[in-house]
């Protein structure tokens, strides 16, 4: 008997491949997950899909990484081969093949967690205290009278903001306020930059661009300073901040009026190119020798109608002659109308005259027999005439009342024939 035919299982318990790839990753989950590893990238790869595959190795050994596009959207930098990374996840095994692999949701470089870290705490606050506010930002000057850029005399931004300008607007005047953009002192010194150029009142600088080639975070640590920050924000012009590589972002790229990802882009937004103003003068020199030569036009038929007029000047005083005369008669022939109408008005009044002033007059004697008849009606003789009588002291004063009476008392009554003299007894 082979030996093959006499194998035996050492165990009861016979694992499928696929129960086993499980029951380790399972074993990985509760033992190890969530796992911060510290390497160097090897073999990075971004997929069309999005999602990004390496290794981290070191001296003694290699694990291989997948990182979804959800977690590499989240990338402050941009990963390179021989990188020193820090990255947390959760280790797992791939069934399809065995492998273990990392399946990677968050990655920084290596020695920067607390620069980071520092860097996330200063833009929560600046942003608190509305330093980032779109409303604060203005629009870039679509042809500025002057450029400002600070940047570092040594630095390869510096050669190619002047490249770019040099060769899109050669026209327009750029004032340079060197400044060292890293190490202790960069900030002070790119502080001191802006100040002169906010200051400068002899070139009229209406954009400043403050740029800088890229760099670990450490590297490019200057432009999160916040006083620099503060600045920024009350700078005078629009500011565009071009610092580092598309994927760097600084605080100062927060606080400018426009952040450019190269500072090649920076000097591209502010420089439009001569041959477009160009193409553009041209395009206006055509079109207002066009509009000139039809104003031309018009104003030449008008000429040419006012001349036609002026040729005939007789039949033009013949014309208004006519008018003159049409005018004089219908003048003539209202004013007659008007005459007219006057002299029947004043005929149907002095008809309607005698009418009017006799029932004007039987109007008012009849008011006056009504105001008669109302007057004899107050007569107090009628009421005496009734047998009632009106007495009164011996100075003539009326007596209404007993109370105005005392016994002995001299009182005249008045009747409607005469008086008597009476005494209160």
């Amino acid at each position: 008997m082979s030996p093959a035919a006499s194998f035996q299982p050492v165990s009861g318990t016979v694992w499928s491949v696929g129960a086993l790839c499980r029951a380790i990753a399972d074993a990985l989950q509760a033992r190890f997950n969530p796992v911060t590893v510290r390497g160097e990238l090897s073999g990075f790869s971004r997929a069309a899909s999005g999602h990004c595959y390496f290794s981290l190795k070191d001296a003694s050994g290699q694990l291989r990484c997948a990182m979804f596009k959800r977690a590499a959207g989240s990338l402050d930098f941009a990963p390179r081969d021989g990188e020193l990374v820090e990255v947390q996840g959760r280790l797992g095994v791939y069934e399809p093949r065995g492998d273990l692999q990392l399946i990677v949701e968050g990655m920084c470089r290596a020695g920067q967690g607390s620069l980071f870290e520092e860097f996330l705490k200063l833009k929560d606050r600046l942003e608190a205290q509305g330093l980032f506010d779109p409303a604060r930002k203005r629009a870039l000057p679509v042809m500025p009278r002057a450029i400002g850029l600070v940047t570092s005399l040594g630095a390869a931004a510096l050669h190619d903001v002047v490249t770019a300008l040099q060769r899109r607007v050669p026209h327009i005047p750029v004032v340079l306020a060197p400044a060292s953009v890293q190490g202790a002192n960069a900030p002070a010194e790119l502080m001191a930059a802006l100040t002169q150029l906010y200051q400068l009142k002899r070139v009229p600088i209406d954009v400043i661009l403050l740029v800088r080639g890229g760099g670990a975070l450490e590297d490019l640590w200057a432009f999160n300073d916040e006083a620099l920050a503060r600045l920024i924000v009350q700078s005078p012009v629009p500011i565009i901040c071009g610092v580092g590589h598309e994927t760097d972002f600084t605080i100062a790229d927060f606080c400018a009026d426009l952040r450019a990802p190269t500072p090649t882009a920076a000097a591209e937004l502010v420089a439009q190119p001569r041959e477009a103003w160009l193409g553009a003068l041209d395009l206006a020199q055509r079109r207002l020798g066009d509009a000139v030569l039809r104003q031309l036009d018009r104003q030449g038929q008008r000429l040419d109608r006012a001349v036609a007029r002026l040729g005939r000047p007789s039949g033009h005083l013949a014309s208004q002659r006519l008018r003159l005369a049409a005018s004089a008669h219908g003048l003539q022939s209202a004013a007659r109308h008007f005459l007219q109408q006057k002299e029947q008005h004043q005929q149907r009044i002095a008809a309607q005259l005698p009418t009017a002033l006799q029932r004007a007059w039987q109007q008012q004697a009849q008011r006056l027999e009504r105001s008669s008849l109302r007057l004899n009606l107050l007569d107090p003789h009628l009421v005496l005439a009734r047998g009632y009588a009106m007495l009164s002291d011996d100075q003539g004063n009326t007596l209404a009342s007993c109370r105005q009476t005392a016994p002995g008392m001299a009182v005249k009554a008045t009747l409607v024939d005469g008086t008597v003299d009476l005494r209160v007894v």
